[in-house]
C-alpha cells in the first residue's frame, strides 16, 4: 500500500524506524493488513530490496485493559527464539516510542509456508499430510509445555504459576466486567460453579499459548510446524487446560456448533478430536479423565472472549478479522454459555 495514511500505521515515522532499526531495511516501504486476528493486529512490511517482515501493534480503539500488551508477547517470543527449541519467528526490533506509532509495536521476520485457516487452504492436502500437519501441532504443544520457564528467561511471565484455571476463570470475568455492554447472569454463575470445581493440577506448570490451533502457525514445505505465531494470551499454567482450549478449535463433520466459522480439520482426511485426544495423552503422558470439566470451562472462556470481541466491534474496533455481523456474534456467546452450562452439568459441577 503507497499511500500516505493506513489506518494503525503511521507510514513516514514507521518507514523512518524501519530504516534506522531493522537490518538490511530500504525504504520505501509497503504495509498491508493481514486479514487474521480480532485482537493485535498484524501487517506484512515490504521493502525496496524485496525483504518481507511482520509487524504487530495493539488493535487502534476500543482496547482493553491488559489485554494488548505488546512487550509481552515480544519478550516470550524472544525468549523462545533464543532458547528453545520451539519454532518461531526471528525477533528482529521492538518499539515502545509512542511518538513513532502512538502505540508499542514490534517487527519480526515473515515466515513463508501455509496456514490452515479454512477448509479451501486444505483442499490439496493428502491424508498423509494432514496427519504429519497434526502430529507436529501436538509435539509442538508439548514441547512448549516442556519449556523449562527460567531457563529460557521467562521466570517472571506469571505472578502464580499454579491455579491456572482459577487465574483464568478470574482474568476473563474481570475483562467482561470491564468492558460490560449487557448483563450475562449465566455467565456469572458458571464463573461460581466452575470455580468450587477446579481439578487438581497433575503436572508441572507450562508455558500455556492460550490459542494454539492451526491457523496460529505456519506449515513448512514438510507439512510441520515451521513457526508458531499470536502469543498475545501467553502465560504459565496448566497444560490440560491449555491442550484442552486448543482440541476445541478440532471441528469433527457432526458438531453442530464450532469456534471457527471454516474449521479445517471438516476436510475428512483429518482424524477426529477423539483421536487427537488418544494422542495427545500417549504424547504428554497426562489423563485426560476430567475433560468434560475442562471443556466446559474453555466454552465459558470463549464466551468470554467473543463476548470481548463483540463489545469491541459495539464500541467501532476493527481486526481486520472476518467475523459473523455482530448480532450473531452475540448470539454465538449465548450459545456458547449453553453449551458450557450442559458440560458443567455432564462433569457433576
Amino acid at each position: 500500500m503507497n499511500e500516505t495514511t493506513l489506518k494503525g500505521i503511521d507510514i513516514k515515522a514507521v518507514s523512518y524506524w524501519l530504516t534506522h532499526n531493522i537490518a538490511g531495511a530500504k525504504p520505501p516501504f509497503d504495509f498491508s493488513l493481514i486479514a487474521a486476528g480480532g485482537s493485535n493486529l498484524t501487517f506484512r512490511v515490504t521493502d525496496d530490496a524485496g525483504h518481507t517482515w511482520a509487524l504487530r501493534r495493539p488493535p487502534v480503539t476500543a482496547r482493553i485493559a491488559t489485554a494488548h500488551d505488546m512487550a509481552r508477547e515480544w519478550n516470550i517470543m524472544s525468549a523462545l527464539d533464543h532458547h528453545s527449541d520451539v519454532p518461531v519467528p526471528k525477533m528482529l526490533g521492538y518499539c515502545d516510542d509512542l511518538k513513532v506509532n502512538q502505540a508499542p509495536f514490534y517487527v519480526m521476520s515473515f515466515v513463508e509456508g501455509l496456514i490452515l485457516r479454512d477448509q479451501a487452504s486444505t483442499k490439496n492436502l493428502t491424508v498423509t499430510q494432514c496427519l504429519t500437519a497434526t502430529h507436529s501441532l501436538i509435539d509442538t504443544q508439548i514441547a512448549f509445555h516442556s519449556v523449562d520457564i527460567d531457563a529460557v528467561g521467562l521466570g517472571t511471565l506469571a505472578k502464580t504459576r499454579e491455579n491456572y484455571v482459577e487465574r483464568q476463570l478470574n482474568r476473563w470475568r474481570k475483562q467482561i466486567h470491564a468492558a460490560k455492554i449487557r448483563e450475562l447472569p449465566v455467565l456469572d454463575a458458571l464463573h461460581l460453579r466452575l470455580l468450587k470445581n477446579i481439578p487438581p493440577e497433575q503436572t508441572r506448570p507450562g508455558l500455556a499459548h492460550g490459542d494454539y490451533r492451526f491457523d496460529n502457525t505456519v506449515l513448512s514445505d514438510d507439512y510441520r510446524i515451521a513457526a508458531v505465531l499470536d502469543w498475545e494470551l501467553c502465560t504459565v499454567g496448566d497444560p490440560i487446560a491449555d491442550f484442552v482450549w486448543s482440541l476445541l478449535y478440532w471441528a469433527d463433520p457432526t458438531d453442530s456448533v464450532t469456534w471457527l466459522l471454516d474449521p479445517p480439520t471438516l476436510n475428512p482426511h483429518f482424524i477426529q478430536r477423539d483421536t487427537v485426544v488418544e494422542l495427545y495423552a500417549q504424547r504428554s503422558g497426562l489423563d485426560l479423565s476430567q475433560l468434560d470439566y475442562y471443556m466446559a470451562f474453555s466454552w465459558w472462556k470463549q464466551a468470554c472472549i467473543v463476548e470481548g470481541v463483540y463489545a469491541r466491534l459495539k464500541k467501532g474496533a476493527s481486526g481486520g478479522m472476518k467475523v459473523d455481523s455482530i448480532d450473531a456474534i452475540a448470539d454465538r456467546v449465548d450459545t456458547y454459555l449453553d453449551i458450557a452450562t450442559q458440560l458443567t452439568d455432564q462433569a457433576g459441577c
